[in-house]
Parts: C-alpha cells; structure tokens; sequence
C-alpha cells in the first residue's frame, strides 16, 4: 500500500512554481543531453558516429546554440503540463482513495500514466514543436521560432500532422507504468525496510531506478513517435529521418528491416546518463524553492535549513498560519508570550 502525501504548508501556488521552477532549470542544464538523444531516435546524420561523436557533430555544424534547439519549446510546454498533470491525477487519485487515504501502488502509477495521458494530449503540439526544432540544422533553418514552428506545420500540413505519433505516447504510457510498478513494488526489498522509512536519498535513487527501467521499456514507442514528428515532405531530406514510412506499423517494420531491432533503443545511452543530472537538479531545485516558501510562509527559521521554527504548530495551513499571526498582532500579544502549540 502507498499514500499520497503532499506538504499543506505550501500554497497551491508555491506548490506548481516549485515543480515548475525545478523542471524549467533541469531540462534546460540537461538540454544537450536530449538533444543528442533526439537526433539518435530520428536518426539525423549527426548520430552515426555514436553518442560522443554526436557531440561534436552538433558543435562543428551548429555550434553551442545547437544544444539547445527546442529548449523553449520544451520549458513553454512544462508549465501546462505539470498543471493538468497534477490536477488530474490528483481527481483519479481521490477517486480510488479509501477513507484513510490510501491507495495501491498500481492505481497509483495507472493514475500517473493517464494523467499523463491528459497532459500530453493538451501540451503535444508543443512537442512536435520542440523535435522539429532540434532535427533542424539551426544555421540553415525552417523554423525560426516556436510560434513560427506551430503556424507553419499547421498551414503547410495541417491540424493533424500537429498530433502525429500521438497515439504512441498512449501506447508506450503500459509499459512505462508497469517499469514503474516492478520498481516500486520491490524497493522495499532493496533497502531491507519499508517505504514509510526511506530517506531522501532512497527516494532519489528509487526515482531514478524507476525512470530508468520505465524508459528502456516504452523507449521503442518513444523512438518510433520522434520519427513520425520529423518525417515531413514539407522539409529538407524528410525531416532527417534515417527510414522512410507510410505510417506508425510501418514505421517499426522499416526500422527492423533497415536498421535492426535494436535501433529502437538508439539514443538510449544520452538519456540514461540524463537521468541522474535531471532527477537530481529536479529535486535539489523543488527542496531549495519549498524551503523559500516555507521560510517566507513562517514554518522554517531559515531558507538554508528545515529547522522549525519555534512556537508555530505545523500542521497549521498556510493561510491559517496567517490568521493566527493576525489575531494575535491584532490583541498586541508580544513575541515572548506568542504560541501556536509547536508540535514538534
């Protein structure tokens, strides 16, 4: 069994800029990373030397700014998406809840997977954004900007070709939740005790572990869904794309035929060496956002520490918490006499 816990000393608010804060500084640091990885899945020519080559491909043809093509387009996507993410799964969540608020851990994950189904329907013309962007060679573009992405694609192809592949991220969401649920249902057994008892560090770790093993399985969906995003008559070469296609079935036949079953994992190793730096700027980022609001909202003594601050009960909400400051500034209590029944 798993709970949902979430941190009520923090405004709705804080909550999403947090996670919106740490999500906008980890993709853009780890930009590089995607990018390599993106050009392997579609398989431009900056890929056939392999990963470290890619590397120096993208600089000799496109310079620094190449690695971080699309960039924009990814961070402009993050907001929404966390939002509907966040909101949906927090409605399919409490509707499987029971009275204590507990949930399983596969109904948990199942909710993960279709509120991320949600978002990625709302948010996916940003995405064929961000790829078409990256696929480009940035000194000789088509595409001059994000919104000049979505315009063109949208006039020269159509609303459609907007959500071509979408389908994919539907049927690669099975596979990455049951990575996430053969993670989960055994880190207990990795660290010898139970959920309730693991450290930040643990959780980080098992966060990783969990992206790791749910990416290499849904990974073929997500190889298949960037070559159907670039592949385009509109565009130079195709789009860049190392097969040609008619559609998502013959889009795998053509990669097994031509390239070998195992190139539906190309770009793996960029963003398996993503997963660690992303993960870990994500969290240090949203600790160091929650500890500001918690320091600002008057829970924490300091923004560099957790040390609580005295005479403040914590479970208080955030505007709860005000309102007992108000009262007692209004009865002109002073500092020495304040308590809020510190619980801790």
């Amino acid at each position: 069994m798993a709970t949902v816990i979430k941190d009520d000393r923090l405004t709705r608010t804080q909550s999403f800029m947090c996670v919106g804060f740490a999500g906008l500084f980890s993709k853009t640091v780890t930009s590089p990373l995607e990018v390599v990885k993106i050009k392997s899945q579609v398989g431009t020519f900056h890929s056939k030397g392999g990963f470290w080559h890619s590397f120096i491909t993208i600089y000799q043809n496109e310079g620094f700014r190449g690695f971080w093509k699309g960039n924009l387009a990814s961070c402009l996507r993050l907001f929404p998406y966390t939002a509907i993410h966040l909101t949906t799964y927090k409605k399919i969540i409490h509707l499987h809840m029971d009275e204590v608020g507990f949930i399983t851990q596969w109904r948990a994950i199942l909710a993960g997977g279709l509120a991320g189904i949600a978002a990625a329907l709302v948010t996916y013309p940003l995405e064929m954004t961000e790829t078409r962007l990256i696929v480009q060679n940035c000194r000789k573009p088509t595409y001059l900007s994000v919104a000049h992405t979505l315009s063109k694609i949208y006039k020269t192809e159509g609303l459609k070709a907007l959500y071509r592949g979408f389908s994919l991220t539907v049927l690669g969401a099975l596979p990455f939740s049951i990575g996430c649920y053969i993670v989960h249902m055994n880190v207990d057994k990795l660290w010898q005790e139970p959920p309730l008892r693991f450290t930040p560090l643990q959780n980080f770790i098992n966060g990783c572990l969990a992206a790791g093993v749910a990416q290499n399985l849904s990974y073929p969906f997500e190889t298949v869904k960037r070559k159907m995003q670039a592949q385009s008559t509109h565009l130079p070469h195709l789009g860049g794309v190392d097969v040609h296609f008619r559609g998502m079935t013959d889009c795998f036949i053509q990669i097994v035929k031509h390239k070998g079953i195992f190139s539906l994992w190309n770009g793996i190793t960029a963003n398996m060496i993503k997963i660690v730096p992303y993960f870990g700027l994500l969290f240090t980022c949203f600790e160091m956002c929650k500890q500001l609001c918690l320091y600002r909202n008057g829970y924490i003594v300091s923004p560099l520490s957790y040390k609580l601050t005295p005479g403040v009960d914590q479970s208080l909400r955030p505007y709860e918490l005000e309102e007992v400051k108000r009262y007692l500034k209004n009865r002109n209590f002073g500092t020495g006499e304040a308590s809020f029944g510190n619980r801790w």
